[in-house]
C-alpha cells in the first residue's frame, strides 16, 4: 500500500509508519513546512512533501511544484493524525482556536487537496478521541453514545463532521476516537509517571472516574486493521476492552513502578494549577467505553488488562 500521512512524526504516527514500512509499505508524509525528522532508523519507503494547507483551494492544490503533486497521487490510502496537542498549553482563547484549526480547518484543506487528485485513496482514516463524549460517569459508552457539550466533546464533533465529508466522493472514511493512548516514548503516560518517580503519585479528584486506555501497540494494530478491512467505517473506539477508575489506575501504575499511590491530586488544585475547563475535560471527566466496533469485525487486542499492559509497556527500553 501507498500511504498519505499528516501528523506523521506525532506519537501515533511515527509508530504507524515504522510499523508499516517494516512491512513494506510506502509512507509518504505530508508537511505543512520546515525540517521533518526522519522516524528512527526505518527511513527506506518514507517520502517527505510539503504541502501548504492555506493554498490548498488554488489550482496547485496547496503543493510548490508538480514534483510534489505527483507523490501524492495514486495513493491507496490517507491517514489524518494532524492536531496540536490538547496538552500542549493552558486553554486560553488563543490556545482554543489553535487546537481547533489544526484540526478542523487542516482536515477541510486535505479534503479539497485529495478531491482534486486524478486518483484520490480509496480510505480516509481521520483521529478524532472520545473526548467527544464528554463527562458521563458510570455510563457504559459506545460508537452509537451521543456526544457530549463541552469543548473537547464540540471540538471532536466537528473535526468527524468535516473529515466524513470525504463520503460524498465515494472514500471509506474511518474515525479513529482515541482513548488514553499508554507509551513510554509520549503522549499521557510520561507525565502520569512524574508524580510517582518522586513517591507523591496518586489518584486524581475523587478518583471514581473512568479512564479508557489502550497501548500503543494495540493503536497500531487496530488502525492496521482500519486500513486493510473494508468492512471498517465510521467511528471506531480505540481504546482497550477493560476501562479502570483513576484510582484503580494509579494504583496500577504505581504497583509497576514499585512507588506508593497515597498522594491524591485535589480537584481545586488541578482547576487551579491547569484552569477549570482544562481540568475538568481532561482529569477529572469519566468516559467508561466500549470498542464495539472492534469487537464486532474480530480485532484480537495485544494488551486487555491494565497491569499485564503498563507492565510491557514500562519493560520496554527507554526511547533515544
Amino acid at each position: 500500500m501507498k500511504i498519505l500521512m499528516t501528523g506523521a512524526t506525532g506519537l501515533v504516527g511515527t509508530a504507524l509508519t515504522q510499523s508499516l514500512v517494516a512491512d513494506g509499505h510506502t509512507v509518504v508524509r505530508l508537511s505543512r513546512g520546515g525540517p521533518h525528522p526522519k522516524p528512527g532508523p526505518t527511513t527506506v519507503g518514507v517520502t517527505d512533501v510539503t504541502w501548504d494547507a492555506k493554498a490548498a483551494t488554488n489550482a496547485a492544490l496547496g503543493f510548490t511544484d508538480d514534483t510534489a503533486r505527483s507523490q501524492v497521487e495514486s495513493m491507496d490510502a490517507a491517514v489524518n493524525l494532524a492536531g496540536a496537542p490538547v496538552a500542549g498549553g493552558r486553554w486560553t482563547a488563543k490556545r482554543k482556536e489553535v487546537l481547533r484549526s489544526s484540526r478542523i480547518e487542516t482536515t477541510r484543506a486535505l479534503l479539497v487537496m485529495m478531491r482534486g487528485l486524478n486518483a484520490p485513496p480509496r480510505v480516509w482514516l481521520s483521529a478524532s478521541a472520545i473526548g467527544i463524549y464528554g463527562n458521563r460517569g458510570d455510563e457504559v459508552l459506545t460508537e452509537e453514545s451521543a456526544s457530549g457539550s463541552d469543548f473537547l466533546s464540540n471540538l471532536a464533533a466537528q473535526w468527524e463532521s468535516e473529515a466524513r465529508k470525504a463520503e460524498s466522493s465515494g472514500v471509506r472514511v474511518v474515525l479513529a476516537r482515541f482513548g488514553i493512548i499508554l507509551a513510554r516514548q509520549g503522549g499521557a503516560l510520561p507525565p502520569m509517571m512524574r508524580p510517582f518517580q518522586l513517591f507523591v503519585g496518586g489518584r486524581m479528584g475523587s478518583g471514581q472516574q473512568w479512564i479508557s486506555w489502550v497501548t500503543l501497540e494495540d493503536v497500531v494494530g487496530i488502525l492496521r486493521l482500519a486500513l486493510a478491512n473494508p468492512a471498517v467505517s465510521g467511528p471506531i473506539n480505540v481504546v482497550s476492552p477493560q476501562p479502570v477508575r483513576n484510582i484503580d489506575f494509579a494504583k496500577e501504575l504505581g504497583r509497576a513502578m514499585h512507588r506508593p499511590a497515597v498522594f491524591p491530586a485535589p480537584a481545586f488544585g488541578l482547576r487551579l494549577a491547569l484552569g477549570a475547563d482544562m481540568a475538568n475535560q481532561m482529569l477529572l471527566s469519566s468516559q467508561r467505553v466500549e470498542p464495539r466496533n472492534l469487537k464486532r469485525v474480530g480485532y484480537s487486542f495485544r494488551h486487555t488488562d491494565l497491569p499485564s499492559a503498563l507492565s510491557a509497556v514500562l519493560a520496554a527500553p527507554w526511547p533515544l
